[in-house]
């Protein structure tokens, strides 16, 4: 009988849901169910809201060609010799500053009509996306273009700055993908708050980002710059850790356009 009377309820959510997308909803049948008006009304407004969020999601994004010109320029030694020693950066600039803010670049390419992220390679080891921790009080958008001229721009007395100096090939920030938040002082980030933390110590916002065709990058000597395929990415924390193997799932909502 319970099942039954789920069944039902379920049936009548549909219902609803249907008929409030077309705007027709029955002013005597929300009478007749009066005593689950809260649970059926935000029922049709999550569904409703679904339905709408799809459409509007599946945007275009055309993604660079992988070959295109670049250089290297002065090596940049990590900030800590140790994730200890970083850590401990962290705390410290958590007791005068507060919640660190980080923002990190999803820069994507394609190569034979497949999407690949590029990310920075260290000590032939380590991966992570371009970007860092933002100053005090400094603009989401503003802090990544900055970070990312920081560390892949040309040195602004190199000719490649000369040559691209002044032509439109500014950064194209686009849609915030993912947040991670950090709860304590440890290396473990999450994709939410955990409920008993009310003071996380860091969030890292990830952002999709286009380059224009005439970018030039310049990667540091103790780097490298590598184009990782969204199949070699996917389900592949093992060796790229949570928040990289998620990209593809961060990506699925987009179409890809290949030129």
């Amino acid at each position: 009988m319970e099942t039954f009377r789920h069944r039902r309820r379920m049936r009548h959510v549909a219902t609803q849901a249907r008929a409030a997308s077309a705007g027709v909803l029955d002013d005597d049948d929300d009478n007749e169910h009066e005593h689950h008006d809260v649970k059926h009304d935000s029922a049709v407004r999550i569904f409703v809201a679904v339905a709408k969020e799809n459409q509007l999601t599946r945007r275009p994004v055309i993604p660079s060609p992988i070959s295109r010109s670049g250089c290297t320029k002065e090596a940049q030694p990590e900030e800590d010799p140790s994730v200890s020693a970083r850590l401990q950066r962290l705390q410290n600039n958590y007791e005068d500053f507060g919640m660190r803010r980080t923002v990190e670049g999803i820069l994507v390419v394609h190569d034979h009509g497949h999407p690949h992220i590029l990310m920075l390679q260290i000590a032939n080891a380590f991966f992570k996306l371009p970007g860092d921790y933002l100053k005090p009080g400094e603009d989401d958008v503003d802090g990544l273009k900055r970070r990312l001229d920081e560390r892949l721009a040309p040195p602004s007395e190199s000719k490649q700055f000369n040559a691209s100096h002044g032509v439109d090939n500014e950064w194209e920030i686009g849609d915030c993908l993912a947040q991670w938040w950090r709860p304590n002082f440890e290396t473990f980030m999450y994709p939410f708050v955990p409920a008993h933390i009310t003071k996380p110590k860091e969030c890292k916002k990830l952002f999709l980002v286009q380059m224009p065709e005439r970018k030039v990058l310049a990667v540091p000597k103790n780097m490298k710059l590598l184009a990782i395929p969204l199949f070699e990415l996917y389900d592949n924390a093992a060796r790229y850790g949570p928040q990289l193997s998620a990209i593809p799932h961060l990506l699925s909502r987009y179409n890809f356009i290949y030129q």
